[in-house]
């Protein structure tokens, strides 16, 4: 990222999407009013607004977005200004129909919605630079702009599109990445087998809809193929807003989601100037604070520095089959643990709740209500909250436990014909980042190459089935120089080609973790095995186990019963002057609690804070002082030990802080009585 081009803006970001497009233009003073009493310092505009800003191909009317900005500024509220190239107007498809996306089974979608065109058209692409462009040059000096929106949400839509012209720039993607040699190709994707292999370029498809299952490094290359395609995109929009206006950063809104994979966020993170993400909770999630913590730190760690909540919401979202609601106090911790966890904006979607179109039932700042509603009382109190925090702004985190995460291995895990359809990539690394979340413990995330990983004294892989050579030697690299390791099962069992490494399993780690296993046992769902040795009485597995042998490891534990009673199930290797231990299979949550604190506490990695169960701690490092953060996910309150002073309060703390029932504290602690790493 850009250390020229930053957000030049005091304290924390606060606001959300303003479309006041959708209103009279009688009701934008209210807007401006009631943004200054929430606090808010920056909107982003013009994100859905192609249609009215060229209502004809060429032909421009930028009068409303003038009065907009010229709006803003005068109440001294910034602008993330989109180029509004996720929802092309009705009349580019009129002209171009060639643009439209058509899905896997061959059906050409219509437009009527937004983001409904392939990523490869060339039509597409022109429209795209010439509207950015457009925009660009015009608001490059407005005193309102303080940062470039690029599109919206790449990929959440259209992530693929198996028409002809996509068809064509695959190829062509391919003839680069293997060097215009066919055989090369050939090889990579195993196409002896089933008589797949290419005897022309022209021959290669996309993976269409087929009678069997498809290649499956044909569909990983695909995957691969269509993140880069939208990438080329964002940087073709990046470039034209840089050579309008040097100054300014440009942002896209990532989605660090739970349910989007689409795209592989570490080959995109380094050509934005600021890191942006949009996050919304699953309903069917009882713990979704787990899942803001993990999708913060996996934000924080592919920006390598803080970054921005571009979208949440204040309550319900409309996508989901039922859309909850937010219990009291809910909007105001999930805020805030972002917060905690590197962001330093909070931006909803959206400011004023829309009364027609697709997300009339999606929650608001301002909701349907007004301001006679419990979310509008929430949202200026969190404004008053943010103006008190805004030291904490570009401080740090500093984590000496690191999880190992990559896009390449979850889209080949969870490709069609594995061992077992059950696993799920995010949830197996969840899985593992959990107890550590519990246990008060800062994790990074990083890429199976990273060149750095001996700042880390605990680096864990839940689930790493691909891994090309580069990542595994580097992994092994950091265990001989004296590192702890552990890997989860199924891991390190293709390489880069998903093509499987022959000699038994885990395939690329077998040498580190001392171990060989001869054949995959997944369990069938709803059954489980029992575990004895060095884990919990009474300790069980599901979902996985594998036929294992000890080649100079040690079994920390066996399965109980089943066919593989008497097999290792988890061991521990010393590997150089280093240790690597292997989970060969699921172990219940509690048992994989005893499990990774057994490890941080053989790699002397302590929590950051001790507090009671239902507290989550987390800390930033700012230059002269670090920040607390206590958040009470289990509404019982506590007093916890500090020193300092609490910034939402502005009290002094001695001795203990408060933390109110399902509330926040946070402590400003001099970094001489800071207790963590």
């Amino acid at each position: 990222m850009s250390t020229e081009r930053h957000l030049r803006l005091p304290g924390i970001a606060y606001g959300g999407d303003y479309n006041p497009e959708q209103w009279p233009e009688e009701v934008w003073a209210e807007d401006m009013r009631l943004m200054r009493e929430a606090g808010v310092n920056m909107v982003s505009v013009g994100i859905f607004s192609w249609a009215l800003l060229e209502p004809a191909e060429g032909e421009y009317d930028f009068s409303r977005m003038d009065r907009i900005l010229d709006l803003l500024h005068e109440n001294g509220i910034a602008a993330d200004v989109a180029t509004p190239t996720a929802a092309p107007p009705a009349w580019f498809f009129k002209t171009h129909p060639e643009a439209l996306p058509v899905d896997r089974d061959g059906r050409t979608l219509s437009y009527g919605s937004r983001q409904t065109f392939c990523p490869s058209s060339p039509a597409y692409r022109t429209a795209a630079l010439r509207i950015s462009t457009a925009v660009a040059e015009r608001y490059a000096d407005h005193p309102a702009v303080a940062m470039w929106h690029i599109h919206n949400e790449y990929g959440c839509h259209n992530p693929e599109c198996y028409c002809d012209t996509s068809a064509a720039s695959f190829r062509k993607w391919l003839r680069a990445k293997y060097g215009d040699d066919l055989d090369a190709l050939n090889h990579a994707w195993g196409t002896t087998f089933w008589s797949q292999w290419y005897y022309s370029w022209d021959e290669i498809l996309p993976p269409r809809a087929t009678a069997a299952p498809p290649n499956p490094t044909h569909q990983l290359d695909w995957r691969r193929f269509c993140s880069d395609e939208l990438l080329s995109l964002c940087t073709a929009e990046r470039e034209v807003l840089r050579q309008a206006a040097p100054h300014l950063p440009a942002t896209t809104n990532f989605m660090v989601l739970r349910t989007f994979d689409s795209l592989d966020y570490w080959r995109w993170a380094p050509e934005l100037d600021i890191l942006s993400n949009d996050h919304y909770l699953m309903s069917d999630d009882p713990e979704a604070e787990i899942d803001i913590a993990l999708n913060g730190d996996l934000m924080r760690s592919l920006a390598g520095a803080p970054w921005l909540l571009m979208e949440h919401s204040t309550g319900a979202v409309n996508w989901q089959p039922v859309n909850r609601a937010k219990n009291p106090g809910e909007m105001r911790r999930n805020a805030l643990a972002h917060v905690a966890h590197g962001a330093d904006g909070v931006l909803f979607f959206q400011w004023r709740a829309a009364k027609a179109g697709a997300e009339q039932w999606h929650s608001a700042m301002l909701p349907h209500a007004g301001t006679d509603s419990q979310i509008w009382q929430d949202v200026v109190r969190l404004g008053a909250d943010l103006r008190a925090l805004g030291e904490v702004r570009g401080s740090t985190h500093a984590a000496r436990v690191a999880i190992v995460w990559d896009w390449d291995a979850r889209w080949a895990l969870e490709l069609p014909s594995q061992p077992s359809g059950e696993l799920r990539f995010q949830d197996l690394v969840r899985d593992w980042y959990t107890p550590l979340w519990r246990a008060g413990v800062a994790v990074d995330f990083v890429r199976p190459d990273a060149p750095d990983l001996d700042s880390y004294r605990l680096v864990l892989a839940p689930s790493l089935y691909l891994v090309d050579d580069t990542g595994a030697n580097r992994l092994a690299a950091y265990v001989e120089r004296g590192g702890t390791l552990a890997v989860g099962f199924h891991s390190g069992a293709v390489d880069e080609n998903c093509h499987v490494r022959l000699g038994g399993y885990p395939g690329a780690f077998r040498e580190i973790l001392g171990v060989r296993g001869d054949e995959p046992f997944p369990l069938l769902p709803h059954q489980s095995v029992g575990l004895t040795g060095r884990v919990p009485q009474g300790a069980t597995a599901d979902l996985w186990t594998e036929r294992l042998r000890l080649t100079g490891a040690e079994a920390v534990a066996t399965y109980a019963d089943g066919p593989l009673a008497g097999v290792p199930a988890i061991t521990r290797h010393a590997y150089g002057s280093g240790t690597a231990w292997y989970v060969a299979t699921h172990p219940d949550p509690a048992t994989l609690s005893a499990v990774l604190e057994h490890l941080r506490r053989e790699a002397d990695v302590r929590p950051e804070h001790e507090a009671p169960a239902g507290i989550e701690v987390v800390r930033r490092r700012g230059a002269k002082a670090d920040y607390l953060f206590l958040i009470d996910h289990a509404g019982q309150g506590a007093e916890i030990p500090a020193e300092g002073v609490e910034l939402l309060t502005g009290k002094p703390v001695v001795g203990t802080v408060t933390v109110p029932e399902g509330g926040v504290a946070v402590v400003r602690e001099p970094r001489s009585t800071s207790s963590g790493e």
